[in-house]
């Protein structure tokens, strides 16, 4: 098949520029999308008398055979013919005659790509949110299963205050929420049809865009067909939630992976998510945590990929956007799945609640309960706080934990405090006291996971 500018050239294009310039090898995987695009453009033209009823029928029909030749595997895909777009156009052309010639009228490859780039992106956007609401609930399952186990909360990563491990879990719940209401949002944008702007300045044929915004479930239309055909900002947004989104999932990997081990010794992984050491037959590798972390970078150099791309392009499509598509291909694969593989793991893991209660009540972790135990006996809470300090002090310097300090030590500070303080040290206690909206108090937590219960469904 002859090149779709050979009319201009004297020569034929380079084997080597052939090989440098094809997507074909990886934008193949916009044919459905391509397809798609295809037969609703190919009614329009019917519909609109710009070709013949017949010729459009005929089109539609050719289209439907190559996508069931794909979906088989029969379908040979040509570098030569550069994209999809070209070897599907140049499939119809073979399949039925010249009338294939036809569907190209009114768009530009510039435009058809733009379609089948929003229309990927809308299909796996929807498709991440779901796995995110599924992960969503398999966390919240596991917390109410946990619900009054108390661990150590941290800052700094230091021992702080006693908080309730399902307390702990539900923050992830609450991180994933806005990752799925950032790509709802960011659907609004990626709703938008660009065919019809053609290759940047409309066409002076009558087409019909709003149709074909109907028939491809389009929220809108673009207004400006300069803009249309050199936008990418919806594929940036989409990048840019995702790489929110990994950072999220790499948190959560990071305190798997420490966890895990002997030092922390909160929670067992399941055998079937972690491997073994080649060369040390004690060792068990929290693996999977590991690798979406590092897969995180991979998201984030997607992101500033497509954003250095695009910095200064000028008006309007520039071969530079081809690479568009690896970084969002490769985005959408990983995230879908370190969401499935998440799932299916964190179901899996055993807490080790001993542990972890144990380790909440030490390194004088309800320090803060005295000094609100003081502030609520009337003494302002900057000298609680020193009061309190001076307590620990104390404890350190005498190896003691705060529940061990008798009442004539414990005076020996401040003359407020009474018998009544011993219920203000256990780490149950501190725990059901934070009933404040939000905290960590059981009360409190059943009243967030009913919330999200609700919301996540």
């Amino acid at each position: 098949m002859k090149k779709p500018w050979a009319g201009r050239f004297k020569e034929k294009t380079s084997r080597t520029v052939e090989s440098f310039t094809e997507s074909i090898s990886f934008d193949r995987r916009l044919w459905r999308y391509d397809i798609m695009g295809s037969i609703a453009h190919a009614k329009m033209l019917g519909k609109q008398g710009i070709i013949p009823g017949s010729d459009s029928e005929k089109i539609v029909r050719g289209l439907e055979e190559i996508a069931k030749e794909i979906e088989a595997g029969k379908f040979k895909f040509r570098d030569d013919l550069e994209d999809i777009h070209m070897n599907i156009e140049a499939a119809l052309i073979k399949n039925i005659g010249p009338v294939g010639g036809k569907l190209h009228t009114a768009r530009s490859r510039n435009d058809q790509v733009a379609l089948d780039l929003r229309l990927l992106l809308r299909t796996e956007a929807k498709e991440i949110i779901s796995l995110i609401k599924r992960f969503q609930k398999t966390i919240l399952s596991v917390a109410e299963k946990n619900l009054d186990v108390v661990m150590p909360g941290y800052t700094h990563l230091q021992r702080a205050q006693p908080v309730l491990l399902s307390h702990h879990l539900l923050s992830y719940i609450e991180m994933l929420q806005r990752d799925r209401e950032r790509l709802e949002d960011a659907l609004k944008r990626i709703n938008i049809l660009p065919l019809g702007s053609c290759a940047l300045a409309g066409t002076t044929l009558p087409i019909d865009r709003a149709y074909v915004a109907k028939l491809l479930g389009f929220k809108g239309i673009s207004e400006n067909s300069i803009d249309a055909v050199s936008d990418r900002d919806f594929a940036i947004e989409f990048l840019s939630d995702a790489s929110t989104l990994m950072m999220h999932l790499s948190r959560l990997a990071e305190e798997l992976v420490l966890w895990s081990t002997e030092e922390f010794s909160f929670i067992e992984l399941p055998d079937a998510f972690t491997t073994g050491s080649s060369i040390m037959p004690q060792k068990k590798n929290p693996d999977v945590a590991e690798l979406v972390r590092g897969k995180t970078g991979r998201v984030y150099g997607n992101l500033v990929s497509l954003l250095t791309i695009m910095k200064g392009l000028p008006l309007s499509y520039n071969r530079d956007m081809q690479e568009d598509k690896k970084p969002v291909f490769d985005t959408v694969d990983t995230l879908k799945a370190c969401l499935a593989v998440f799932d299916e793991m964190f179901s899996g893991i055993r807490f080790k609640k001993q542990r972890m209660r144990e380790t909440a009540g030490e390194a004088y972790s309800t320090a803060t309960d005295i000094a609100e135990y003081l502030v609520r006996k009337g003494l302002p809470f900057r000298e609680a706080h020193e009061v309190t300090g001076r307590i620990v002090l104390h404890c350190i310097e005498n190896r003691k934990r705060l529940e061990a300090l008798s009442i004539e030590e414990l005076k020996k500070f401040s003359y407020l405090i009474g018998e009544d303080i011993y219920s203000n040290i256990e780490a149950e206690e501190s725990v059901k006291a934070r009933r404040s909206r939000g905290g960590t108090a059981p009360s409190e937590v059943r009243k967030q996971i009913k919330r999200l219960r609700s919301v996540i469904r």
